[in-house]
């Protein structure tokens, strides 16, 4: 089973690879969880959970209300070392950090019951890892008490961009070089189609470039030649 899958059966309530529940319509609820407990300012998983957890092979994270990370499984230690404690803008790109905020907060405060995003974490050893991350809200009661992800590894990390560029004009030129249309990026970002145009325009004066093209072209061969140009 893919990220998504599994990202997506604990939202509902089965833990795949887990003898601890079925199945269900119902978000994973952490009151009738056995070996979870909440506590103030986050949450901890116990022996029955974090047992099952630590063996599917997905790099897996929780993180608390706060956005402090609670758990990872071995294989997120192994791609991330023990970040556990840390807050998780800690671990984002400085690039990404933005966009990563908004993504929990709408997590958290129930506004979306799941998100797909890519994008690059840092680990503590200082290496940049660009990964997938798929996440899904943890409901306790009827509150969200956290969130709990998956990460999938691409094969190549990014160079960091230029320390000129805004983090949204870093955002914008990430979703160009995933191919999205203006409309499509104004869609992910919530803004209005002509805000977008704007950032690209920017975007495009910032790097000394022309075209959409020439700007993904930069960033994809890295920044030597950007950078050498000034």
């Amino acid at each position: 089973m893919g990220v998504r899958g599994l990202a997506h059966g604990a939202q509902r309530g089965k833990c795949h690879s887990c003898p601890c529940g079925a199945e269900s319509d119902k978000p994973f609820d952490f009151d009738n969880t056995p070996g979870v407990t909440q506590e103030v300012g986050g949450l901890t998983l116990g022996g029955d959970v974090e047992q099952a957890l630590a063996g599917i092979p997905v790099p897996s994270y929780v993180l608390d209300t706060n956005g402090v990370v609670r758990w990872v499984n071995p294989a997120a230690e192994q791609l991330l070392g023990k970040v556990q404690g840390r807050h998780f803008t800690e671990v984002v790109g400085p690039e990404d950090r933005t966009r990563a905020r908004e993504l929990f907060a709408s997590k958290v405060l129930g506004a979306a019951s799941a998100t797909e995003t890519t994008g690059v974490l840092v680990s503590t050893g200082g290496d940049r890892v660009a990964v997938e991350i798929s996440a899904v809200p943890l409901v306790g009661g009827d509150r969200v008490v956290g969130v709990f992800g998956l990460l999938s590894a691409r094969e190549e990390a990014p160079s960091a961009p230029p320390p000129h560029l805004t983090p949204r004009q870093v955002e914008v030129l990430r979703l160009l070089e995933q191919g999205r249309s203006t409309k499509q990026i104004a869609q992910e970002l919530h803004l209005s189609y002509d805000t977008v145009k704007n950032h690209v325009r920017h975007l495009l004066q910032a790097l000394g470039v022309h075209s959409r093209l020439e700007a993904v072209a930069l960033a994809r061969q890295g920044w030597s030649t950007e950078m050498s140009g000034n």
